[in-house]
């Protein structure tokens, strides 16, 4: 993550202090995550890549030896299976970067934060109009 004045302001500059092939890999999940929820808003938040809907959706960031993907631990939880074959975290998830991307498990878990956010969304709004 940057510090001090190096903070980006938003997903492109956040990529571009990145060496090419992480890069790549950072567009890579961008362009999934953007497929999967095509109506979400590009942030940085806690320093990182961000798309919100409803609420945030899921971050993720560039280190040393891998990508980080954050769904929140819901996601985890329901995909738990088949994320079993990376490190991970209640939250998080570990990809590295000397392997392919699964990114067909990345847009499937970002439509199910969408599809949660929504419907998280829609009960506050029944409340609301009571």
């Amino acid at each position: 993550m940057k510090t001090g004045n190096n903070i980006p302001s938003n997903i492109d500059e956040y990529i571009a202090t990145f060496p090419d092939t992480i890069q790549e890999l950072l567009n890579q999940m961008r362009a999934a995550i953007r497929e999967a929820a095509p109506e979400a808003t590009e942030k940085i938040s806690y320093q990182m890549p961000a798309f919100a809907q409803q609420g945030i959706l899921v971050y993720f960031a560039a280190f040393s030896k891998h990508i980080g993907f954050y769904p929140t631990s819901s996601a985890m939880e329901a995909f738990s299976e088949e994320l079993s074959v990376y490190k991970s975290g209640k939250g998080s998830v570990q990809f590295p970067i000397h392997q392919p991307l699964p990114l067909d498990l990345v847009k499937r878990m970002v439509r199910y934060r969408v599809a949660e956010n929504l419907e998280k969304a829609a009960l506050k709004s029944i409340k609301k109009n009571k």
